[in-house]
């Protein structure tokens, strides 16, 4: 028998796992995000002195949430500056006069799905948009967030600071937004732990190959999304592509911690329990006849996780699915992407025809990835000499010390 929790180990589990709901419930009463962080702090403190003495409460969440909405009364109190804020104290009021046993099910509605589109409201830069998904709905701690951005946390604590000054003064509302402009601000969220889940897939800067902490984070915000939204096909099909894309991890790196391109890596350290979860939601997806590009990637994805080994990859289909992808969703980085896909799908020529194609109609000339394809191209086609200087400007344009060992090996 497992020993129980203690205080503290009860109280970080409950902030884990329920930080953002807990949070999400607190800015729908108090009306102010910086406000209900304050005092869920305070809670979380006054929580570990109670909880030790008194054993822990039915409900942790529940418990955090009514004394952190006494703390914010006792703060409209205090402090004139909230006088404006009346209405909230009247209800918070009621609320702490109130007798009734807490019911988690019925007293604290899951209101993180309103903090999601708060936090990546239009109105705030990107990098914002992440920081404030990561802090609000993750829970992850300034320092955590700030280095997840390679930053000093005194900047991103002001970036932080400012942008919950932002959604104050600009009036940004917790709220779903309505039908018509539902599917643009969801595509901004999905593209918001999209880019959490790459920079933890494929490090942009460091020396690390991946960081799982991040992976494991777009993915955790990612379920909660699907919770959420769940006939939004598009949101099941990201998380079914992060799951299929991280079954891959384990195996792409060797033992030395050196980068090992799909093509080399052993399929027996495959994680197939993602595998299975990603392709069942993937189909599971489909179904609803939504195509979206989030799902297209994922079958993509699927189809390598399905091969048993590079040479039986269905090449031709993945060569289809990306010219869906680009007709859908226009970009040189799909352009990119499909050209590795077609030299094995038709030929190394077309595939160099069409990296040409995406270099003369796009500003791409800082783009490495495609330094990295156009270089593999040339060289599968015996023009050595030609893909050397390719290969030497990848290198250069490459920040992730990993990577960058790795194009040097080829390169050698």
């Amino acid at each position: 028998m497992l020993p129980p929790f203690k205080p503290a180990q009860a109280i970080e589990l409950t902030i884990r796992e329920d930080y953002g709901r807990i949070l999400a419930s607190l800015v729908k009463s108090v009306g102010d995000l910086q406000l209900a962080e304050d005092v869920l702090q305070d809670a979380i403190e006054a929580a570990l002195g109670n909880w030790q003495q008194h054993g822990l409460p039915n409900s942790p969440a529940a418990w955090l949430i009514q004394t952190a909405r006494r703390k914010a009364i006792d703060r409209f109190r205090r402090d004139a500056t909230w006088a404006k804020l009346k209405p909230e104290l009247t209800y918070l009021t009621e609320l702490e006069n109130s007798q009734q046993t807490v019911d988690e099910s019925e007293e604290i509605p899951d209101k993180r799905l309103e903090l999601i589109f708060t936090c990546c409201h239009p109105a705030l830069d990107q990098k914002t948009q992440i920081a404030l998904t990561l802090r609000t709905l993750g829970g992850l701690t300034t320092d955590e967030i700030a280095r997840a951005f390679l930053d000093k946390p005194s900047a991103m604590a002001q970036r932080l600071v400012r942008a919950k000054k932002k959604i104050s003064l600009a009036g940004i509302p917790y709220e779903v937004p309505a039908s018509d402009i539902l599917p643009e601000r969801l595509e901004t969220v999905l593209s918001v732990i999209y880019f959490i889940f790459n920079e933890g897939y494929a490090a942009s800067s460091g020396n690390q190959v991946t960081r799982g902490d991040l992976s494991d984070e777009a993915i955790r915000l990612a379920r909660i999304t699907v919770q959420l939204l769940p006939e939004r096909a598009e949101v099941t099909g990201l998380l079914a592509l992060m799951l299929l894309h991280d079954s891959r991890r384990k195996a792409r790196q060797n033992k030395k911690g050196e980068l090992t391109a799909l093509q080399f890596q052993d399929r027996k350290l495959w994680d197939q329990s993602k595998i299975l979860e990603g392709t069942t939601l993937i189909k599971q997806a489909l179904k609803k006849q939504q195509i979206g590009p989030y799902q297209l990637q994922a079958s993509i994805s699927a189809l390598h996780a399905e091969a048993k080994n590079w040479e039986h990859t269905d090449w031709p289909q993945i060569n289809a699915l990306y010219e869906l992808l680009y007709r859908m969703h226009p970009s040189a980085v799909v352009r990119i992407n499909q050209s590795i896909a077609m030299s094995y799908a038709t030929s190394i020529k077309a595939a160099i025809d069409l990296l040409k194609q995406v270099k003369a109609s796009t500003q791409i000339n800082d783009y490495q990835p495609w330094y990295v394809a156009m270089a593999d191209l040339l060289d599968r086609d015996g023009k050595r000499d030609e893909s050397i200087p390719l290969l030497e400007k990848a290198i250069e344009l490459t920040d992730n010390d990993a990577e960058k060992q790795f194009l040097q090996k080829k390169l050698g």
